[in-house]
């Protein structure tokens, strides 16, 4: 079973759901960038989805181009965020670790050394934004060779006749998209969300984490009781941007700022408990 499988199965067994946190790989460098990917699974997080800095990150929001920016002025390489997996699972065997990023760089790399050596660092699963299930066969013998999940986005405009087959190639878990447009500029209701859940929970068994608009403990604790999780990437990395200093460096505020804020989203994650879980 893989990592991301059994994180699932355990926090189902529990009657909860997921905290999904995000960071950007060197943002705003190497260092504090690890540090945080370190520390994240004490302060509560269940998975974690490494972004991956790229120059046109087209389905993410302004908060994220910022840190992606940083990400590349910091020296981020695809190599490089590997190296940080690899950092990560020398303390840390159990918490999955996906990437979320573009093809662009995954083409360059040469996708079936990317997928060699991502399994190789301790990458679990892939969130390749810009990928759709027509074109994977360039990376899927890859990914299922080197036991790599294809974690599908499906967005509230998937139609009935297509979702099936979006679903069809996806492996890990399944990220709804709960917005149309980019991320971190809105937010879902409740309501939204649970008309949704049930149209995805007849089409496939995986779990399914929301994600894209997802800012307070409140609205995490909502999402990862209706579905299986909730992913928090843009108020985090605005959080992070507050504390940096005029020149974009870290200080001694950055760490404590953000895992405070992943601290009190566990809290209220593990409080709300779980709505029905995937099978």
């Amino acid at each position: 079973m893989s990592r991301i499988a059994a994180r699932f199965k355990s926090l189902a067994a529990e009657g909860r759901g997921a905290l999904i946190p995000y960071l950007e790989a060197f943002d705003p460098d190497r260092e504090t960038s690890l540090a945080l990917l370190k520390a994240m699974p004490a302060a509560g997080a269940d998975l974690i989805e490494v972004g991956v800095p790229f120059s046109d990150p087209s389905a993410d929001g302004p908060v994220i181009q910022l840190a992606a920016r940083r990400g590349l002025k910091a020296g981020s390489t695809l190599a490089g965020v590997l190296g940080m997996v690899s950092a990560f699972r020398e303390d840390d065997t159990e918490t999955p670790i996906i990437l979320m990023g573009y093809l662009n760089p995954i083409e360059a790399y040469g996708y079936e050394r990317f997928c060699a050596d991502a399994a190789k660092a301790g990458v679990d699963g892939l969130i390749i934004v810009d990928l759709p299930p027509e074109e994977a066969d360039v990376i899927e013998p890859h990914t299922e060779a080197n036991g790599l999940d294809i974690i599908r986005l499906v967005a509230p405009t998937t139609t009935d006749e297509r979702l099936p087959y979006v679903l069809s190639h996806a492996s890990g878990f399944v990220y709804y998209v709960s917005i149309t447009g980019i991320t971190g500029t809105r937010t879902a209701s409740a309501e939204d969300l649970q008309k949704a859940l049930p149209r995805l929970r007849a089409a496939t068994s995986l779990p399914v984490a929301i994600g894209f608009g997802i800012r307070s403990p409140e609205q995490a604790a909502t999402a990862s009781s209706i579905a299986d999780g909730a992913v928090v990437a843009s108020a985090l990395l605005a959080t992070l941007a507050e504390t940096l200093d005029e020149n974009g460096k870290a200080t001694a505020q950055t760490l404590p700022s953000v895992l405070g804020q992943i601290k009190d989203l566990a809290t209220a994650v593990r409080a709300a408990g779980g709505g029905q879980k995937a099978g």
